[in-house]
């Protein structure tokens, strides 16, 4: 480091005249010394070291004219500069100074630090020392020092570094108390029916899994609340009011664009992929619509199921976020409807009304058009059940439509579920007492009697899959194969009541060949044979003539399943992919996906020899599937 400075004559007199005194007071016994005249060096009259003779006025100048910086160094980085300004003065109160006579002010000094890079001293450049004016001394004066007199303690080591703000009352938590996960906190994320109940939810979207098996009708989740300040919250609610403020809403149910929308779907597609019948007859249009129109929870059940239909096409959140508010509106109003709580209670015999009972219905749709897999359609069909068996309709339309939609449901339940038995079973169920033409049918297989075949079959099958549990021998025994000789005469003699040559007709004959191959698959082993080849190539035969574009797409994901599980020959399973592609194609319903899935392992145990192939109902159980193949 290189100082070079630049004193006024007087100043540096004065400096070196005050550096002396200060050395006398801090070394006493050189001070007694110079006292007694050992120094040749004293001056008599000021008792301090001799005045050096001053700087010429032409070296001063000279110096003063040669940099106009105190003190320059390098610190090893060209960018670092510091700049520093160091004002000290000597108080008149010094015991040295003030006991002289000399009439001299003090002078004051001015040091100015700044650092430079090594490369670019080239010459030395001395400090310059200016004398700062009383104003300038009285600002950069520093306080008193009151403890500088008492001497530091020794320093046995580095202080602690004292941490910043204010000290901790309580301690910091370790980190394991940290990690540990508090058990039984109360979430507010939950189904409304297990935090009304007190239960813990597992959040299943769109219906918990313990409402479902606590056998109550889960009533949703509250829409999702972002806070939003005062003027976001205004203008939300504006958006939603949408350009005519202050006008209630035409139809209940329909709110904003979006519905109109869902509503508009539903009567253009969604009807039709549901029915035999298009427009003129469609029942979810001739009957559902209008009573949707003055029953606000119809309407939302409708915009539910038209949603989650639309939103398999566009997988816009919007889509998706509105479907869910129709949803828990429809559970609510259900959850809120006096009379049907009454009747599943046991409390009430009233009479239910008929939108009420169509809701049931439409949130069974809304399952299977999702493609959910967990048995969320139970509750709805439990409900409908109940509603079948213990009221009937004064409106007699709705009450065929009522019937049949429920009875093909029911009956199609017990194809994939081990559980679930159908109603056509039960020794005390009897028939409404309406008379319906089977060509009048908006679905196949209930009105003309082949369900009841069905049924039938799938009886013999739980008898045989518990003598199989018991190891019994033989597996069918007489009383099995002797109705399975009279369904089979059944089937052989029933005919279809559509017009010949037309695509109900082709479809109803296509149901026929699968309810015998449900037949065969179930009395026989399973293992390729030439008659079950035989009898699913004619199935297929039947599948091709109905053209991709068919209303009678919608029902035929149950025959194509049945076909799928007896399936043996590798070489006929290409038209059953594309069978699925098609009706994929057309209809976009969710429980499509994981029905075609139970296929491919069914024919993964063929492949192998395995004999589980013929149980697909425990496979699906295995898989933890519950879904309708409707």
């Amino acid at each position: 480091m290189v100082l070079e400075g630049i004193l006024e004559p007087e100043a540096a007199e004065h400096f070196r005249v005050n550096s002396a005194n200060q050395q006398i007071k801090n070394d006493p016994a050189s001070s007694s010394e110079e006292a007694g005249g050992k120094s040749p060096n004293i001056d008599s009259t000021r008792r301090k070291w001799r005045r050096p003779p001053p700087i010429a006025s032409n070296e001063a100048s000279a110096l003063r004219t040669s940099s106009d910086s105190g003190v320059h160094t390098s610190i090893g980085s060209p960018l670092a500069t510091l700049a520093l300004s160091i004002a000290a003065s000597r108080r008149e109160s010094d015991p040295l100074t003030a006991s002289s006579d000399s009439s001299v002010s003090t002078p004051t000094f001015s040091f100015h630090f700044r650092y430079y890079d090594d490369d670019d001293m080239d010459d030395e450049i001395a400090p310059k020392l200016e004398v700062m004016d009383d104003d300038e001394t009285e600002e950069m004066k520093a306080p008193p020092l009151e403890d500088a007199a008492t001497p530091d303690p020794p320093m046995m080591g580095p202080h602690p570094k004292r941490p910043r703000g204010r000290p901790r009352k309580y301690p910091l938590p370790s980190p394991a108390a940290l990690a540990k996960v508090t058990k039984g906190a109360r979430s507010k994320t939950g189904c409304r029916t297990c935090r009304r109940r007190k239960k813990k939810c597992d959040e299943t979207k769109p219906h918990c899994l313990n409402c479902q098996k606590n056998a109550v009708v889960c009533e949703g989740y509250s829409p999702r609340e972002v806070w939003r300040p005062g003027r976001g919250r205004a203008e939300l609610r504006d958006e939603s009011r949408g350009p005519s403020c202050g006008l209630p809403c035409l139809i209940d149910g329909i709110e904003n664009e979006i519905d109109r929308k869902f509503l508009d779907h539903f009567s253009n597609t969604v009807s039709r992929v549901l029915t035999l019948f298009t427009d003129d007859l469609n029942p979810f249009k001739e009957i559902l619509l209008p009573m949707a129109i003055r029953h606000k929870g119809l309407m939302h059940s409708l915009l539910c199921l038209s949603g989650s239909h639309l939103a398999t096409r566009d997988k816009s959140s919007a889509y998706n976020e509105r479907q869910y508010y129709h949803f828990d509106c429809a559970i609510k109003n259900l959850a809120y409807d006096k009379k049907l709580a009454g009747q599943i209670s046991g409390e009430s015999q009233e009479l239910i009304d008929d939108p009420t009972v169509a809701q049931t219905l439409v949130l069974c749709l809304n399952s299977i058009c999702m493609g959910e897999t967990n048995g969320e359609y139970r509750p709805h069909m439990d409900a409908a059940r109940h509603l079948v068996i213990n009221q009937q309709s004064t409106n007699q339309q709705f009450g065929q439509f009522l019937f049949e939609f429920f009875m093909y449901h029911d009956v199609s339940n017990s194809l994939t579920s081990l559980d679930r038995r159908p109603l056509l079973l039960h020794e005390d169920f009897v028939l409404p007492n309406f008379i319906m033409q089977p060509e009048a049918g908006a679905l196949l297989g209930v009105l003309d009697g082949l369900f009841g075949y069905m049924s039938k079959i799938t009886q013999i099958r739980d008898k045989i899959r518990n003598r199989k549990k018991q190891r019994l021998q033989p597996i069918v025994d007489y009383q099995s194969l002797s109705d399975a000789v009279i369904i089979d005469a059944g089937i052989r003699t029933w005919q279809p009541s559509q017009p010949e040559h037309s695509d109900r007709y082709i479809a109803a004959q296509l149901y026929r060949q699968s309810v015998w191959v449900y037949l065969y698959r179930t009395i026989q082993p399973s293992e390729p044979s030439d008659k079950i080849r035989e009898a699913v190539s004619e199935g297929l035969k039947l599948m091709r003539r109905l053209p991709a574009d068919s209303y009678t797409q919608s029902i035929l994901l149950l025959p194509m399943f049945l076909l799928g599980c007896a399936a043996f020959d590798p070489a006929q399973r290409p038209d059953i992919e594309k069978s699925f592609d098609g009706l994929q194609n057309y209809s976009e319903l969710g429980n499509i996906k994981p029905a075609r899935e139970i296929v491919k392992v069914v024919w993964e145990k063929m492949d192998i020899g395995d004999e589980s192939s013929w149980d697909w109902e425990t496979l699906i159980q295995d898989m933890g599937y519950d879904f309708l193949v409707t």
